[in-house]
């Protein structure tokens, strides 16, 4: 894609392979030093990608969604599950590299408690190579992670809660109060320390979309939906300061089952309220950031495209609906159900995959959606998966036709 502007290997955390990373894990992190690769995704350099996609690697128009002017790849690379090993380190960090050279994926997806910490890590390791190479841009790639969750760092013995103790207690980062379940916070000074290690751990400047990672579901048990909302503005209002800082491009929600479940459900949440949060939350007049959403969807997980429990005046709607109505993408993850879908034997086969079958149902199931996330590591899985940039994603009559059936037995 044209020559890179970087003159000298990138020297970012996720790109030291010898033993001064090993080093600088264990200083305070306020005291490393690193290049960190500039600038986010922008249209121009996403459109060039889906063109060099297109004319270099065979992949088709139809494989690539605009939104908010940005070209987007339909499937997109996910780090969710793994040992947290230099095996597995090195398996996310060839497969994402393959999967960005591939031309069809742009959109990256971790975040920090994948595997703690050296999710975002191979992450970083496959974007520095391939931007230090020059066959793809930094402003070409969707670069997107998660915080809200409490994470040590795989990296550091040290075991979980001396490592929260040391890091984020002791500091002032984090109280003891502002943990819900043990496991998640939505406090100011933890999402901070927590961007500031996944930008470190990814290598980057900015990072493209920051969702808060299954905030829902871990609070709305313990406070109730009004409470809830009110920590939610919080929280866009300190990412809206990060997006004038230049440090985020965008904002989302990354969720479980919170626009899954029937309304009247304790962690059902309404999408329209959450947009009149980030509203209010924008910072001059300028338009909010909070633009994209995360839900589960499969065939066995099929509520955002069947379940109207969602609300936008008197309309009832399915998030998926409700999604397009308020122009918040809609990135679908589990596609394969976390490998159980697999062995599905009512799944039609798609040029003889269910693999790419169940990518298929995930990515067409709605105008709306964006791209399904998709974990891989094991190489031939890699090359199966991606083949799914070579095929004509289907309309909705034709979605009807093919998994019309499977959705009236699901």
């Amino acid at each position: 894609m044209g020559s890179s502007s970087l003159s000298t290997p990138v020297r970012s955390l996720g790109y030291l392979f010898w033993t001064e990373r090993a080093q600088l894990l264990h200083k305070p992190l306020s005291s490393i030093r690193v290049v960190l690769i500039p600038g986010r995704i922008t249209a121009e350099g996403s459109a060039k990608y889906a063109q060099w996609a297109q004319t270099e690697k065979k992949a088709i128009p139809e494989h690539f969604r605009i939104f908010d002017s940005l070209s987007l790849s339909s499937l997109g690379f996910g780090t969710y599950l793994g040992e947290s090993d230099a095996e597995t380190d090195r398996l996310v960090e060839e497969a994402a590299y393959q999967s960005m050279a591939s031309g069809a994926v742009n959109v990256i997806d971790t975040a920090i408690n994948y595997r703690m910490q050296r999710a975002e890590r191979s992450v970083g390791r496959a974007i520095a190579r391939i931007v230090g190479e020059g066959t793809v841009k930094r402003d070409s790639l969707l670069v997107c992670t998660k915080n809200g969750y409490l994470t040590s760092d795989a990296d550091v013995t040290a075991d979980f809660w001396s490592y929260i103790q040391r890091e984020l207690i002791k500091p002032g980062k984090l109280k003891i109060d502002e943990i819900a379940g043990e496991v998640h916070s939505m406090a100011l000074p933890f999402l901070r320390d927590q961007l500031e290690r996944s930008l470190a751990n990814l290598g980057l400047e900015s990072v493209d979309v920051m969702y808060l990672h299954n905030a829902a579901e871990s609070w709305l048990p313990e406070i109730g939906y009004r409470r809830f909302l009110e920590r939610l503005a919080d929280v866009f209002s300190y990412y809206e300061k990060e997006r004038a800082r230049g440090r985020l491009g965008y904002y989302g929600l990354a969720t479980w089952t919170c626009f899954r479940v029937p309304k009247g459900e304790r962690e059902h949440v309404n999408l329209d309220d959450v947009v009149e949060v980030a509203k209010n939350a924008a910072i001059g007049g300028k338009e909010h950031g909070f633009r994209f959403i995360q839900v589960p969807f499969n065939p066995g997980m099929n509520e955002a495209l069947e379940l109207r429990n969602q609300r936008i005046a008197d309309d009832p709607l399915t998030t998926f609906g409700a999604a397009k109505r308020l122009d918040v993408g809609v990135f679908t993850s589990a596609p394969f159900g976390e490998g159980r879908l697999l062995g599905h034997k009512r799944v039609p086969q798609l040029e003889g995959s269910i693999a790419l079958s169940l990518l298929q149902f995930s990515r067409s199931a709605s105008p709306g959606i964006i791209a399904t996330l998709v974990g891989q590591k094991d190489e031939a899985h890699v090359r199966e998966n991606l083949r799914i940039a070579q095929i004509q994603p289907l309309e909705e009559p034709e979605f009807a036709d093919t998994y019309g059936p499977l959705l009236e037995k699901s």
